[in-house]
């Protein structure tokens, strides 16, 4: 194993790179209304009693006044299938949610349909940590499917491997 420096970027980012983790698209509706959204792979359980969840945000994002003034969000883990719209997401296209079957969540927050599963939250909290903002939920409603989950590692989607 290689020693490296955590203060590099570069090399941080690399050691990151070796934990896997799902994808998701979050979403909410700004405060103009419109719908506002893009791919995190941030995402993890706070708490199971009461049901809180976490993710992050770039502090230079400009996705970020909206998801701050926003009561709720919702948290779709991407199916395998979703790959196309985890990039859109994640690229600067002006319609966004031109793409797959949408409906309105709690508090009016973009759920998309052929997730793996859905988290809809009410924002608990935000917190500026580094060069990120903290938001956490407490989650309202969930529903999940018997789909396997769209994966990210090494700079790279992943396919779900098989059980060990």
């Amino acid at each position: 194993m290689q020693t490296l420096d955590p203060t590099d970027p570069k090399q941080l980012r690399r050691a990151l790179g070796h934990f896997a983790t799902g994808v998701t698209l979050v979403t909410c509706v700004g405060a103009d209304g419109h719908r506002v959204g893009l791919t995190v792979s941030s995402f993890q359980a706070v708490s199971l009693d009461p049901p809180l969840v976490l993710w992050s945000l770039r502090e230079a994002s400009p996705s970020l006044p909206a998801f701050r003034q926003a009561r709720h969000f919702a948290v779709n883990v991407l199916a395998e299938a979703q790959l196309g719209l985890s990039r859109r997401f994640a690229s600067p296209v002006p319609d966004k949610f031109g793409e797959g079957e949408w409906s309105e969540g709690e508090g009016g927050a973009p759920v998309l349909a052929g997730c793996a599963a859905v988290f809809e939250c009410e924002a608990v909290s935000s917190q500026a940590a580094g060069d990120h903002v903290l938001f956490i939920g407490r989650v309202c409603r969930l529903a999940d499917a018997a789909l396997a989950p769209l994966l990210y590692q090494g700079g790279h989607y992943r396919q779900l491997g098989g059980v060990l």
